[in-house]
């Protein structure tokens, strides 16, 4: 929106072509969102606290946790406002990669809303029972992808395999495969870090980097630019084309919606971490699990993303073999599940967890960059 009235300015004023170049608006909006953050955070935690939207805990978890019961919580509806606005403020609101990208953000946070809203009108864990939950995200990222795809006429269904070249290594699917495995890649996404999303800074930190990742090969994939010759004239130089990568015009774009998830996931971390003064919520991890879906499919990442959300899938894997293996043995194999609660259970302290837990997540997102140069 800013985009479109600048542009029109620019003939009267040409610094004002600036705001044209993704790399600016990445920083216009990682700065925008850190500021409604900010600004906006103190207040929207006072509004919780008067209106008693505190959280619920697991009677089976952790001790150390009855001391948060009442922590006001839904805090990702502040997360996923200060996201919005800045991506409609500074991206091409004409490019359909993005508003894929926001559907899907705002409709899985409208979901994980609803979950938490029973969670707190019946006061219980238990919230929007589970089948609905996933039928609710296959729909919604079924149906997004599929008139993302159609508006597109063209979009890419290859997938491609990290550490291998593009042309070396992929796989072509139909569009009837295609479908169902990005609805699994952007719903498992987003479940994993709602699964995740358990001690204070937990999933807030490794969704930031996990972003900034993504910001990086989104930029790289859909950026040609334009170099100056020394004797006049210009020279293309095609990004994706240099760095063995898939091109993909125009999902460039969302290098500027990665950069608002970094700046609101920043905000919100200054008031998340340890002790939290507000926590997350479904509304607010279902949302940025969904939304690092979308940029993995977007940005052609879906096989990669096991690599950059490395800790996610830990954490969702050790859910899956709890509850087989008590199902089908009738024995635990963590002392809890996910797995951060068996660290807990195990005597270490939170913020222990927390921070080794994002150093873990900076090295498997640093090993997902070097498999670009690895191809």
């Amino acid at each position: 929106m800013v985009l479109w009235l600048l542009m029109d300015l620019r003939e009267y004023f040409p610094p004002l072509r600036v705001f044209r170049y993704a790399s600016f608006r990445i920083i216009a909006a990682m700065l925008t969102a850190l500021l409604i953050s900010f600004v906006l955070h103190p207040w929207f935690i006072r509004r919780l606290q008067s209106r008693q939207i505190g959280q619920v805990v697991r009677k089976d978890g952790p001790e150390s946790h009855f001391s948060k019961a009442g922590t006001p919580t839904m805090g990702g509806s502040l997360v996923l406002f200060a996201l919005v606005i800045p991506t409609v403020l500074w991206t091409q609101l004409n490019n359909p990669y993005v508003w894929a990208a926001l559907a899907v953000t705002v409709a899985f946070g409208a979901v994980g809303f609803i979950d938490d809203y029973l969670k707190l009108r019946y006061r219980n864990s238990k919230g929007l029972p589970g089948r609905f939950k996933l039928l609710f995200q296959f729909v919604i990222s079924a149906g997004v992808l599929l008139a993302m795809i159609r508006e597109l006429d063209g979009f890419d269904l290859n997938l491609y395999v990290p550490f291998f070249k593009p042309e070396t290594f992929s796989v072509e699917l139909p569009l009837w495969a295609f479908i169902p495995f990005a609805m699994i890649v952007v719903t498992g996404t987003s479940n994993a870090v709602n699964l995740t999303d358990g001690l204070d800074g937990l999933a807030i930190g490794p969704v930031m980097v996990s972003a900034g990742t993504y910001m990086i090969l989104a930029y790289a994939t859909g950026t040609v630019l334009f170099l100056p010759l020394a004797g006049g004239g210009l020279f293309e130089f095609n990004i994706a084309e240099y760095l063995n990568l898939p091109h993909v015009p125009g999902v460039s774009e969302l290098a500027v919606f990665a950069a608002a998830i970094i700046g609101a996931g920043v905000g919100f971390l200054w008031f998340n971490t340890y002790p939290a003064m507000v926590f997350m919520g479904d509304v607010g991890s279902l949302a940025l699990g969904g939304a690092l879906g979308m940029l993995a499919v977007l940005t052609k990442n879906e096989l990669l993303s096991v690599i950059i959300g490395l800790l996610f899938v830990i954490e969702a894997l050790s859910v899956i073999t709890q509850t087989t293996s008590f199902k089908l043995t009738g024995k635990r194999v963590f002392r809890m599940a996910p797995i951060h609660h068996h660290f807990e259970k195990l005597g270490w302290p939170e913020p222990r967890i927390v921070v080794r837990a994002w150093i873990f997540c900076i090295i498997t997102a640093l090993v997902g960059l070097a498999s670009v140069k690895l191809r």
